[in-house]
């Protein structure tokens, strides 16, 4: 691709496709390109993707969206990280929170690092992460994460909410930057001699045509897999689950700023509260336990046997495409990969591929001669992502399935994460690896260290000796007492969002 694009057809919606309508018309506001959505009336989204990391943050100030507009719109609710719950069996290890990080954690972390590293050389100290970070607080105490004013640290922070209303929100956020909405099934995608994408063509034969088109349309790559046979690469053998059922029950009257994620006997079950109703699935693996059955024990978890609350089930494939950006096409959402939500980190997926991609067009003056750094660096991503969710099942000590026995002797891991799992169970500081693996881009070295330590991925208690006063330098109760200080300045999370509502 040597040419300017001037006209950019995004077929599919969703939210992966509207990020990228509105990513696409603030970035380039100057430069009078042209951008039509084209999605098919018939087509709904899967609309099960209702959490994110903190770059969403980012996303809404970048196109200019407050969250006092879109937060109440789109039933949004904080969210300040993730409780994993019965992953292990380790007496004192049965659940923890992996914390987004926040300014003042960088006076306690420290203190946590310090501590894991010794006990895992053996050293009796306090190596649950829960106890060093700000995350923890706000959650037990269900507050939210805006501090006032005066308040001298920056606080991370994610969101909940109704992918639905969402995907309307940013459709009509877009509408006002200038894009195109167009409804329409398209049928067939004509390639020109070179293989690049002509036109698409509609149902009642119209032609669609572009100079550059982005495949925003799920699972089914009709763009990217299908016209373009881009092969999809699957990690099924590392990452087991393949379907979800999905509940929504009613709202919490107190709502707690997490995503809470539960294994159960086949799988994980997501806990995401929202202002007018909590959404719950059960992720699973067919291999193991049919639907049926995995619909029965997420009903008996949720309590929900004797009532007829109506399920979604959903299948899905893991796994990513070889290249994102193929000739005149960038893949984004489920069209280019999906590696379970178990961190949600889909749309952060979606920003960090469109966003590169606009660096690279830009650096590249309109050609395509960075696009081979640019597919390798987000393939790079969605395989940092692999392994960091792989790990979790890796390292859980649970055994009371084939699926959980199957997880945890699983060898077809990575190197990459075969090499961290290794430093970790040598006593090393697991720091120098992931800064040889450039992996600290991706997931930060607190989190890794979190998920390791929160799973206990340690000497068992009776092989830990009392430490020298050097290696007991930091004191619980002191890191308590300021992490306490600190949650003072927060206001309730359900006042914060009864504001909010309130305008």
């Amino acid at each position: 691709m040597t040419q300017s694009i001037n006209r950019i057809v995004i077929l599919g919606g969703g939210t992966a496709g509207w990020i990228a309508a509105n990513l696409m018309a603030t970035h380039w506001a100057d430069k009078g390109v042209e951008i039509t959505l084209v999605e098919s009336p018939d087509i709904g989204i899967i609309g099960v993707g209702e959490g994110s990391t903190p770059p969403l943050k980012g996303f809404m100030q970048t196109i200019g969206a407050k969250e006092s507009e879109w937060m109440p719109a789109c039933n949004a609710t904080y969210k300040v990280g993730i409780t994993f719950k019965d992953w292990s069996v380790k007496p004192g290890f049965s659940q923890y929170v992996h914390p987004f990080l926040c300014q003042p954690d960088q006076f306690t972390a420290p203190a946590f690092f310090h501590n894991s590293f010794l006990r895992r050389k053996g050293v009796d100290l306090e190596g649950h992460p829960d106890h060093f970070f700000l995350t923890t607080e706000l959650i037990r105490q269900k507050l939210a994460p805006l501090a006032p004013p005066n308040f001298p640290f920056e606080i991370n922070y994610g969101y909940h909410f109704d992918s639905g209303l969402l995907g309307q929100y940013l459709a009509r956020f877009a509408a006002g930057k200038g894009v195109k909405h167009q409804y329409a099934t398209v049928t067939e995608v004509l390639l020109d001699s070179a293989g690049n994408i002509d036109c698409l063509v509609t149902d009642s034969g119209d032609k669609i045509k572009g100079d550059f088109y982005v495949d925003s349309t799920g699972f089914k790559g009709q763009l990217i897999q299908q016209a373009l046979k881009e092969p999809f690469l699957s990690c099924a053998d590392s990452l087991f689950n393949d379907s979800a059922v999905v509940f929504a029950t009613e709202a919490d009257q107190d709502i707690a700023p997490h995503t809470v994620s539960t294994a159960l006997k086949y799988g994980w079950a997501w806990r995401i509260p929202l202002t007018n109703r909590v959404g719950n699935g059960y992720v699973y693996s067919s291999a193991f336990v049919d639907h049926d059955q995995a619909e029965t024990e997420f009903r008996s978890h949720l309590g929900l046997l004797d009532k007829d609350t109506e399920a979604r089930r959903l299948q899905f494939k893991v796994g990513r495409v070889a290249r994102h950006w193929v000739k005149n096409c960038l893949a984004v959402g489920l069209s280019q990969g999906f590696i379970e939500p178990l961190e949600a980190t889909a749309l952060d997926m979606v920003q960090e591929t469109v966003v590169r991609f606009i660096e690279a067009y830009n650096q590249g003056n309109g050609s395509d001669q960075h696009r081979e750094a640019f597919n390798q660096r987000i393939s790079n991503r969605f395989d940092a992502v692999r392994d960091y969710i792989v790990c979790h099942y890796r390292i859980s000590s649970r055994t009371d399935s084939e699926y959980w026995r199957a997880c945890g002797s699983n060898e077809k891991i990575s190197m990459s994460l075969r090499s961290i799992l290794m430093s970790w169970m040598a006593g090393n500081n697991i720091t120098d690896e992931l800064e040889k693996q450039k992996l600290d881009a991706y997931f930060p070295n607190v989190s890794w260290n979190c998920l390791l330590a929160g799973k206990g991925i340690y000497p068992s208690q009776e092989q830990l000796k009392p430490g020298s006063e050097l290696a007991n330098q930091y004191k619980i109760d002191g890191i308590q007492r300021f992490i306490q200080g600190c949650a003072m300045n927060f206001p309730p999370h359900m006042q914060a969002l009864a504001q909010l509502r309130a305008g």
